[in-house]
């Protein structure tokens, strides 16, 4: 299926750690034909084009002439901090020799600038001001050399995913060093059939995805999977192709790529819902019973507290928590009511003996359904 670039409006583009690391820990054959390529998207098209790129570590690897991928996250950071600068310099120059004047903005998040609603606002405003600048490229990256290890979001497929969400988007790429998904690993059996499109994020799908990535990124297909559920439910388009295959981004946008696309949904989730499912941090986990998950998926209702199961984790009122069926499936990701320590007492009790327990009702639900997302 083609795209039309006008229509688009704005795309964002992931370059994975698999395309910026080489013998060297980092090689840019990869990032120059992208950058010729989207320097020539944004000359030739009236398009917002957003860039999150991975590649740090690896260009402070260089940088420091080290041979071997720091393992200590303090070791990590530094490094990264140091390759920053550097991947930065590279991305400038780059659009600057073949964008004839397009300029970069940094733009580096942790999990924490998501986490919080104003915050997670602002970051839209800044990208947005930066495309009304209208020669102005933002790259977006985790804050590697900040983020402790409980606010990191763990990996930028994730991130272009949110990001994405956050800007409607009109498509994401997601270029890595494969071109999308298979019914299994290529690699052990080069028969499996490759799956061009995927409309529904089945039990199938995320067998097929399996786990581990490469050895200097820490993505892989389950990450990629992952951020294309985010997309998809915020009605964005998600595409998965090999960043090695010369004109990648005008192949894909012609319809012509070999790659994996995954169609967004019908109906996209408000900015707020996007909000409470995929930006929020995780403090804990509610599992229900069969009567309470059935009174979610099926009938629209609140969370009451005689249907929780069991609760994990410490988080307070309005915190984001997860919610799954008796099984242990994630069915829901919500804001909750109380805290961890109260939802513990009132847990498996009717409504009307909340204030009995606790000495005073706030609410009737543990969660009510306006704060709760079906994932």
């Amino acid at each position: 299926m083609k795209f039309d670039p006008d229509a688009v409006h704005t795309l964002v583009l992931k370059i994975g750690t698999s395309l910026l690391s080489g013998r060297l820990a980092f090689e840019g054959q990869v990032m120059e034909s992208v950058v010729k390529e989207l320097c020539a998207l944004k000359k030739q098209h009236n398009i917002n084009v957003l860039l999150v790129s991975s590649g740090a570590v690896g260009c402070g690897m260089k940088t420091l002439n080290l041979t071997h991928r720091p393992e200590a996250l303090p070791e990590k950071q530094a490094v990264a901090a140091v390759g920053q600068a550097t991947l930065m310099h590279y991305y400038e120059t780059l659009f600057l020799t073949y964008g004839e004047g397009l300029h970069t903005a940094q733009v580096l998040l942790t999990l924490r600038d998501l986490d919080q609603r104003d915050s997670y606002l602002n970051v839209r405003n800044t990208i947005q001001n930066l495309f009304r600048m209208e020669n102005v490229i933002p790259i977006v990256n985790e804050n590697d050399s900040t983020a402790i290890e409980q606010l990191r979001l763990g990996d930028n497929d994730t991130l272009a995913a949110k990001i994405a969400a956050k800007l409607s988007a009109g498509l994401l790429i997601i270029l890595s060093d494969v071109d999308g998904m298979y019914a299994g690993n290529p690699k052990e059996n080069p028969e499996v059939s490759h799956i061009p499109v995927v409309t529904e994020i089945t039990r199938a799908i995320e067998e097929y995805a399996g786990g581990a990535g490469t050895q200097n990124g820490i993505g892989g297909m389950r990450t990629k999977v992952d951020a294309a559920r985010i997309a998809m439910a915020a009605g964005v388009p998600t595409i998965i192709a090999d960043g090695h295959t010369p004109n990648i981004v005008q192949s894909v946008l012609a319809g012509s790529a070999r790659c994996t696309r995954f169609e967004p949904g019908e109906a996209a989730l408000s900015q707020r819902k996007r909000w409470i499912a995929f930006a929020r941090r995780v403090s804990g986990t509610l599992q229900v019973d069969a009567g309470a998950c059935d009174a979610i998926l099926t009938h629209g209702k609140s969370l009451l507290p005689a249907g929780i199961t069991s609760s994990k984790g410490v988080y307070r009122e309005g915190d984001a928590v997860e919610i799954c069926d008796p099984g242990g499936v994630l069915i829901a990701r919500a804001l909750v009511n109380y805290s961890s320590e109260d939802v513990t007492k009132i847990m498996g009790h009717r409504s009307q003996e909340i204030a009995a327990i606790l000495g005073d009702k706030a609410h009737d639900e543990v969660v009510h359904r306006d704060n709760l997302v079906l994932i």
